[in-house]
């Protein structure tokens, strides 16, 4: 037997970017995760999922409601602690605290501290891909959601996204965690992944010792 492998990914960017196409991706990876000879469940999380609403495209960890910040902060422990205690696994987040950090600079002018957090998950051999595509491109991308989207509104702004993937590139580089940017204009999700392995392999980001 040889190495476990035990990637630890954490994909940012903003909409647009097929962040979560390219999750399913790397969780089938057999450079990442190792050969399958069958399908099953994803080690794969999102700060996305509005978990703080009962209702649809609500609040969470990325755009909670300031008087929501001390559950916000719970939770990233509390996900801190659980990979803590299964350190030997793979797990690949689907945006996470450097997208809450960007959104609540930007929507409330709150600068929230990262860095114990950070600190943890480094220990862990968490990476970071920031997603990001060339401004000319957002309009085909949209094109191509708007087929499978069932909120297909929150696509409207274009701008908002240009601008968001700026403040995203301003957090991800003074991030304490090893980062790669990865232009995806011209990648469908599968190269993508294949893009990330071959970083992951040349950084040693695919073990744990």
């Amino acid at each position: 037997m040889g190495r476990k492998l035990v990637p630890k990914v954490i994909l940012e960017g903003t909409r647009l970017t097929f962040k979560t196409d390219t999750a399913f991706a790397l969780n089938e990876h057999p450079r990442i995760v190792g050969p399958r000879k069958y399908r099953y469940h994803s080690p794969i999380i999102s700060g996305e999922w509005c978990g703080f609403t009962n209702h649809p495209w609500g609040r969470g960890l990325i755009n909670f409601a300031p008087d929501e910040a001390f559950r916000a902060m719970e939770a990233y422990a509390t996900w801190a602690r659980l990979f803590e205690l299964q350190r030997y696994y793979s797990w690949i987040i689907d945006r996470f605290h450097l997208s809450a950090k960007a959104f609540q600079h930007h929507t409330h002018g709150v600068e929230y501290d990262f860095t114990d957090l950070e600190r943890r998950l480094r220990a862990l051999n968490f990476r970071v891909v920031l997603l990001t595509r060339r401004p000319e491109t957002f309009e085909a991308a949209r094109t191509q959601r708007l087929k499978v989207s069932g909120n297909p509104a929150q696509y409207d702004d274009i701008g908002y996204f240009i601008a968001e993937q700026e403040r995203l590139r301003d957090v991800v580089r003074a991030s304490l965690l090893d980062h790669l940017e990865l232009d995806v204009s011209d990648l469908d999700p599968a190269q993508a992944a294949d893009e990330i392995a071959d970083w992951l392999e040349s950084t040693g980001g695919l073990y744990l010792d």
